[in-house]
C-alpha cells in the first residue's frame, strides 16, 4: 500500500516527459479547372499540388512509418464550389485491398481513406469524410466524449461525391466535399487543423498523417494543419428533404367494427439553412420515423427504467452541443405520455381501455446550432408534441377520452465557449413546458472540462439546478454536481472524482437518470502499454473503486471494487478479463416502495471475453460472466454471449448474436400483497436472446438488411418473503397476492431495402413484422417457446418511403441557365 501511494503522488507531482511532436503542414492549391471524378489522379490540376506522406500507424504498433511499398500519398486543391482530395493508398498486389460493398454510412470489411478537418482549428471539434476501397462513403462529427466516452458523431450526414479506382498496385480515390458540407468563418485566409487516415482492414492496420499519440489526452487537438485556402466564400446553404410515404398494417384482431388492415399516406419536408457561415438551422415538419429499427424490448425485473437507444435520424444527428450535461435523453420527445396509466384507473364497471397510444405524436422539431469564430458555440433545440388521449367503451358501446399527455413544448439552450489548452465551458438549460394542468420542469447549469497546457491533466465536472412547478404543485428545486480531477496522458492515467445528487433533483422529464438521492467517490487507475511485447501488440490493466452513500439521511449505500486487464494478441485477436466485488450494502429501490431499503447482498463476478480478428471470412467470439450472490439461499447467475459474422463475398454476410443468462436462486421484488407491502421471490430466471443479421449490399448505393429477434425470458418463484424493517427478509406462508410465474416473448423483423438513387435522395421499403406474448404458463424450454411464437397473433407493417434532396445552389444555378 505504501507503495501505491509513493507511485500516485510521484505521478501528480511529475511533469510530463512527452510532447506533442512538430504538427505537419500541407497546402493546398487553387485550381480554376476542377478534376473529374474518376478515381484516377491524372487530371492536370493534381499535378503540382504538395504531396502529403509519410503515414505514421497508430494501431498495431504506434509509432511506426509506412513501408515505402504500402505508402499513401494524398493532394487537396480547391475552387470556388469545393475542395477536393486525391489520394493514392499503395500496395502490392490488388488481392491485399479488402473491398466488402457496404452501404452509406457503413464500412464493412473494407480499406478506407478518410479526412478530419477543423475548420475553426480549435483542436475540439472536427468534421470527417471517409471513402472506402469500394466506394462507400461514411461521414461524421467529432466533439469531446459525451456521457458515453463517444467523441464521434456517425449519425451526422452530408452530401458529397467519391469515385474509387482499384488496380494493381493499390487503389486511389477522389473526393469533392462542396462547400454547403462544411462551416468556416468568412475570411480572406483561411488555416484549417487537418489529419488523414488510412485503414488497411487485412492486417487492421490503421495509419495517420500526423502521428497521433496514444499516450496523450484527444485526438482532434494532434492534427496537423491545412494552409493555402484563400478567398473561399461560403454558399448559401439551403437544402429541403421533401418525403412521401404509405404504410399497410395488418393485425388479426377479428373483432366486430375494428379492421383488421389499415392503411395511410404521409408527407413532410425537412428543412437545412445555413443562417450565416457559421450557424445552421434543422427543421422537421410532419415528421416520419415508421421505419426506424424495432427496440430491444425485454422483462424488465429491476425497478428502473429501461433505457432504449434512439434510432430517429432528426434525434441523432448533429446533436454534440445539445448532449452536453447528459441532460438530453432524445427518447422523451414523441414517448410514452405523461399519464399512460391514468386510462386505467377509475374505471367503472363494465369499462374497458380499448385504446391508449404508447407514443404521443411529435408535430415539429428544429435544431439551431453552430460556432462563432471566437469558439462560441450555440444550440438551440424546440420540439412540440400533440395531446394524446386514451379511449375506454362500456358494455353499451358509449366511449369517453382520458387525456394522457397534453400538449408540450420540449426547449435546450446551449452556450459552450472553447477555451485555451483544449478546454471549454458550457452552460446549457433544458425546459418542458407543458399546456394544461400537468407540471412542467426547468434544468440548467454549467460543465467545464479544463486541462493544464501539455494536456496531461484535466479537471471536468458540472453543477446543476432543477425545478418541477406548476400543475397545483409546490416547485420542487434540487440540485447536483460532479467534479472530477487527474492525469489524463501517459502510459498511467488515473482521476478522483466526486458525484452528489440530491432528493430533490429531477431530470427524467428531459434526459435520464434511474435515482437521485446519492453521494458518490471513485478512483479510477490505468496502466496500458502500447508498445509490442511478448503475444501483445498493446495490453492494459485497470481498477476502479466506488463508494456510495445516500444523501438524505446520510447513510451508508454500497462499495464497489473493480478490477482488470485488456489486451491485443499480435494475431489480432482481443481478450479482456475483469471482475468486480460488491460488498453488502442497503438497497432503497428495489422495495419498489419509498424509504424501504433492502439488505442487498455481498457479490462477486467475473468476466471474460475473446474476439477474433474481424477481417477474416469468419470472425466471432463470446462473453461469459459468472456471478455470485450471498443472499438467503445463495444465487448463481451465468452470462453466455456468441457472435459470429459470415462473410459469403464482398456482397453478402450473414451474422447470429446468442446471448443465455440463466438466473438461479436470485432474490428480488416479485409484488405487492393484498395490503401493498412489498413481496420478495427467490426465483430462477432463464433468459434467451437470439439475434440474426443478414445484409446483402447490390452496390455503394443500394442494399437489403434483415434482422430477426426473438426475445425468450421466464421467470419460476420458489419461495415468497417479507421484507422486515431491519432490511431483512423472512419467509412467508400466507399467499394473499398474485405468485403466479412468467413466461414471455417478443419477436421482431426488420427487412430494410435502401436505394441512394442520387446523392442525398434515397428510396425504402421496409417489412416489420412483430409478436408479443406475456403469461404464467413458463414450463416449456427455449425451443418451445420459439416454436410458439409463430403462432401467436403476428403484427405485418409494409411502407415504402420515398426522400428526396434539393440543393438551392444547384436549383439556383439550373434556373439561371434556363
Amino acid at each position: 500500500m505504501k507503495v501505491f501511494f509513493l507511485a500516485l503522488l510521484f505521478s501528480i507531482l511529475s511533469v510530463s516527459a512527452f510532447c506533442q511532436k512538430a504538427k505537419k503542414t500541407l497546402v493546398a492549391i487553387k485550381t480554376e479547372t476542377p478534376p473529374k471524378m474518376d478515381g484516377v489522379l491524372d487530371d492536370a490540376a493534381w499535378q503540382n499540388a504538395p504531396i502529403a506522406t509519410d503515414f505514421v500507424e497508430l494501431r498495431p504498433n504506434a509509432g511506426n512509418h509506412e513501408k515505402p511499398e504500402e505508402r499513401t500519398e494524398v493532394k487537396i486543391i480547391y475552387d470556388n464550389n469545393a475542395i477536393y482530395i486525391g489520394a493514392r493508398m499503395y500496395e502490392t498486389s490488388a488481392d491485399k485491398v479488402a473491398k466488402e460493398i457496404a452501404t452509406r454510412d457503413n464500412v464493412g470489411n473494407a480499406d478506407f481513406l478518410g479526412v478530419i478537418f477543423d475548420t475553426y482549428q480549435d483542436g475540439i471539434n472536427g468534421t470527417g469524410f471517409f471513402v472506402t476501397s469500394a466506394n462507400s462513403q461514411f461521414d461524421a462529427k467529432y466533439a469531446p466524449p459525451n456521457a458515453e466516452g463517444n467523441d464521434e458523431d456517425p449519425n451526422w450526414n452530408a452530401v458529397w461525391t467519391s469515385k474509387v479506382q482499384v488496380d494493381d498496385h493499390g487503389w486511389s480515390v477522389e473526393m469533392r466535399i462542396p462547400y454547403s458540407a462544411l462551416r468556416f468563418a468568412k475570411k480572406d485566409v483561411q488555416t484549417w487543423g487537418m489529419n488523414l487516415i488510412r485503414k488497411r482492414q487485412r492486417i487492421q492496420q490503421q495509419l495517420f498523417w500526423n502521428e497521433i499519440d496514444p499516450k496523450m489526452n484527444g485526438f482532434i487537438n494532434q492534427e496537423g494543419t491545412l494552409t493555402g485556402l484563400e478567398k473561399l466564400n461560403p454558399p448559401v446553404r439551403l437544402a429541403f428533404y421533401p418525403y412521401f410515404s404509405t404504410y399497410v398494417n395488418h393485425y388479426p384482431y377479428n373483432t366486430a367494427g375494428v379492421p383488421n388492415t389499415k392503411a395511410s399516406v404521409n408527407g413532410g419536408m425537412d428543412v437545412k439553412y445555413g443562417i450565416n457561415d457559421a450557424f445552421t438551422l434543422d427543421l422537421t415538419l410532419i415528421p416520419d420515423f415508421g421505419q426506424v429499427q424495432s427496440d430491444n424490448k425485454v422483462l424488465n425485473l429491476t425497478p428502473f427504467e429501461v433505457k432504449y437507444n434512439e434510432n430517429r435520424a432528426f434525434f441523432t444527428e448533429g446533436t454534440e452541443l445539445f448532449n452536453k450535461g447528459n441532460l438530453f435523453y432524445s427518447r422523451r420527445v414523441g414517448g410514452t405520455p405523461l399519464n399512460y396509466d391514468r386510462a386505467y384507473a377509475n374505471l367503472a364497471p363494465g369499462e374497458e381501455v380499448i385504446s391508449n397510444p404508447t407514443e404521443t405524436k411529435l408535430i415539429n422539431a428544429i435544431k439551431l446550432s453552430g460556432r462563432l469564430s471566437n469558439g462560441l458555440g450555440i444550440g438551440v433545440f424546440n420540439a412540440i408534441t400533440n395531446t394524446a388521449y386514451a379511449t375506454i367503451e362500456d358494455g353499451q358501446g358509449n366511449r369517453r377520452q382520458v387525456q394522457t399527455s397534453p400538449l408540450a413544448n420540449y426547449n435546450i439552450l446551449v452556450f459552450d465557449q472553447n477555451l485555451k489548452n483544449n478546454s471549454a465551458i458550457t452552460l446549457i438549460n433544458t425546459n418542458v413546458n407543458r399546456f394544461g394542468k400537468d407540471y412542467s420542469a426547468d434544468v440548467g447549469g454549467l460543465v467545464y472540462s479544463l486541462n493544464n497546457k501539455k494536456n496531461t491533466y484535466k479537471l471536468r465536472g458540472f453543477a446543476m439546478m432543477s425545478n418541477l412547478y406548476g400543475g397545483g404543485m409546490k416547485t420542487k428545486t434540487g440540485y447536483s454536481y460532479e467534479v472530477i480531477a487527474g492525469k489524463s496522458s501517459g502510459n498511467f492515467t488515473w482521476d478522483i472524482g466526486q458525484d452528489m445528487v440530491d432528493s430533490q433533483y429531477e431530470v427524467n422529464d428531459l434526459g435520464f437518470y434511474n435515482n437521485n438521492n446519492y453521494l458518490e467517490h471513485n478512483l479510477n487507475m490505468q496502466y496500458t502499454n502500447y508498445k509490442p511485447k511478448h503475444l501483445f501488440t498493446q495490453y492494459g490493466v485497470w481498477t476502479n473503486t466506488y463508494y456510495s452513500r445516500r444523501v438524505n439521511p446520510a447513510v451508508y449505500q454500497y462499495f464497489n471494487q473493480n478490477f482488470g486487464g485488456f489486451g491485443t494478441f499480435k494475431n489480432l485477436w482481443q481478450v479482456n478479463i475483469n471482475a468486480h466485488f460488491r460488498k453488502e450494502g442497503v438497497d432503497y429501490y428495489e422495495s419498489h416502495v419509498a424509504d424501504r431499503p433492502y439488505a442487498a447482498p455481498q457479490n462477486f463476478m467475473l468476466n471474460w471475453n475473446l474476439s477474433t480478428d474481424r477481417s477474416k471470412i469468419l470472425s466471432g467470439g463470446f462473453w461469459y460472466s459468472d456471478t455470485w450472490v450471498w443472499n438467503a439461499r445463495y444465487g448463481h447467475g451465468n452470462d453466455l454471449e456468441l457472435f459470429l459474422n459470415l462473410r459469403l463475398s464482398n456482397k453478402f454476410s450473414i451474422g447470429e448474436d446468442v446471448t443465455i443468462s440463466p438466473r438461479l436462486n436470485y432474490l428480488g421484488f416479485s409484488t405487492f400483497d393484498s395490503v401493498n407491502q412489498p413481496v420478495f421471490a427467490r426465483r430462477d430466471v432463464h433468459t434467451v436472446e437470439n439475434i440474426f443479421n443478414l445484409k446483402y449490399t447490390f452496390s455503394s448505393t443500394m442494399g437489403l438488411n434483415l434482422r430477426l429477434r426473438h426475445y425468450w425470458s421466464k421467470v419460476n418463484n420458489k419461495e415468497f418473503f417479507s421484507l422486515g424493517q431491519d432490511r431483512y427478509v423472512a419467509p412467508l406462508t400466507s399467499n394473499d397476492f398474485d405468485h403466479s410465474d412468467r413466461n414471455v416473448n417478443i419477436w421482431n423483423v426488420d427487412m430494410i431495402y435502401v436505394w441512394q438513387f442520387t446523392p442525398g435522395s434515397e428510396l425504402s421499403l421496409a417489412w416489420k413484422n412483430s409478436a408479443f406474448n406475456s403469461n404464467s404458463l413458463s414450463n416449456g424450454g427455449y425451443l418451445n417457446n420459439l416454436h410458439d411464437t409463430y403462432n401467436l397473433p403476428q403484427n405485418n407493417n409494409f411502407s415504402l418511403k420515398v426522400l428526396y434532396y434539393i440543393d438551392f445552389q444547384a436549383l439556383r444555378k439550373r434556373n439561371n441557365k434556363g
